[in-house]
């Protein structure tokens, strides 16, 4: 995170704690948050005193961690039942609803066969994948004007995904409120926000994964550019919610830093095509969350160790944030439900050797059924509660 964004924090001065939910990208694994959110609705539902209100007040969301956060802010005026209301989404959600592949079943026995068929979807349509089933299925499900009404009721300050232009090679960051116009919209090297309405068109193109899903056009600066998943050129993910006025953030990633199974065993030789893919996968994902992590913490103890009476002058603020990893390999947990995949992508994929060792790393972002969701919701569950002092803490510290 810079120090403007930093001092751009300490400008703000609010009333209230603003607590923000920032969700990262990762195609089917961020059903992990879902399980994470759920464990969080249940226990601040048994602290005593009236039903509390949808407990975040900014959302930020990358890539499938987009479509989450847009799911909750067009329900945040429901308050914590937004949170079972998402759960019940991934729980209808299949792979169909998301992508599909058609391919010839002779693909299987032949790599050459696999690579010519998916190489001409990817000159046809510019990715491997047709997306158009996740454009009908956030139709369907996620109502815009849901969110305008929880803006308009201040369920919700803000909300704001992320997506990255190829046309530019900036990674814009597209925000809404109830009153856009009165906001002033920042940039940074290679970054820049802008304020205006959510549509379906910023959640696909925030979640257009690379290869995979093909670029998305949208209006920017006058002129159309065509974007891709926000979780390309990433450099600064809790900037957004900083921006917006969080004093607290709680930011939920779906990767982990010591992956298992990228290429096999050192033993094995070369990485097989599954690693590799895998590896490029982690790449885009996840390896910045962890340093804006950091860097913030590092950034509020500093401000924290100082004399009060300095820092009562200081343009800076002290951002909390508390970060939710999974604690085991979702890649090991994908390879166990591999055979879940549509036919015509275990095919295309079983083809091209991508889902031999490690390909479970290139599967989970495209395991969008009931086998590996339930398991990825069940271990959120189970994180959030093994750190349950932490997460109530975090909202304005209520006991365990």
């Amino acid at each position: 995170m810079s120090l403007g964004t930093v001092i751009h924090a300490g400008m703000t001065r609010r009333d209230r704690t603003v607590h923000a939910l920032v969700l990262m990208g990762g195609g089917a694994r961020t059903a992990y948050q879902v399980g994470v959110l759920q464990a969080l609705c249940a226990m601040l539902k048994l602290q005593p005193g009236p039903p509390r209100a949808f407990p975040f007040q900014v959302l930020v969301g990358t890539s499938a961690g987009a479509l989450n956060v847009a799911y909750l802010a067009s329900t945040a005026a429901t308050g914590l039942a937004a949170f079972d209301q998402l759960a019940g989404f991934w729980e209808r959600m299949r792979s169909e609803e998301v992508y599909r592949l058609h391919v010839s079943p002779w693909v299987r026995f032949s790599r050459l066969l696999a690579a010519v068929n998916l190489w001409g979807k990817a000159r046809q349509q510019g990715a491997i994948l047709d997306n158009m089933p996740l454009v009908d299925t956030l139709h369907r499900t996620i109502s815009l004007q849901g969110i305008e009404n929880a803006l308009e009721g201040k369920a919700i300050d803000a909300v704001a995904v992320t997506a990255s232009s190829y046309t530019s090679g900036v990674h814009w960051t597209f925000c809404h409120t109830s009153n856009d116009r009165k906001h002033e919209a920042w940039q940074r090297p290679g970054r820049r926000a802008e304020f205006q309405p959510l549509t379906i068109e910023h959640l696909m193109a925030s979640s257009a994964i690379p290869f995979l899903f093909p670029a998305t056009p949208l209006w920017v600066d006058g002129r159309r550019e065509y974007f891709g998943d926000g979780s390309m050129r990433q450099v600064s993910p809790l900037s957004p919610a900083v921006h917006l006025g969080a004093h607290k953030v709680l930011v939920i990633g779906v990767g982990q830093p010591q992956r298992s199974g990228l290429g096999g065993s050192a033993a094995a030789g070369e990485p097989t095509m599954g690693g590799i893919a895998g590896h490029a996968m982690a790449s885009v994902f996840h390896d910045t969350l962890q340093a804006d992590v950091e860097q913030t913490q590092r950034l509020a103890r500093t401000l924290n160790e100082l004399p009060r009476e300095i820092a009562a002058v200081l343009p800076y603020r002290p951002i909390e944030v508390l970060a939710m990893q999974p604690t085991r390999s979702l890649d090991a947990m994908a390879q166990a439900h591999v055979k879940e995949l549509p036919g015509s992508v275990r095919r295309a994929l079983g083809g091209l050797g991508a889902l031999r060792s490690g390909g479970g790393a290139l599967a989970s972002y495209l395991l969008f059924e009931p086998g590996f969701v339930g398991a990825l919701v069940k271990l959120g569950e189970q994180d959030a509660y093994a750190r349950k002092t932490e997460l109530l803490s975090f909202f304005d510290g209520l006991a365990a």
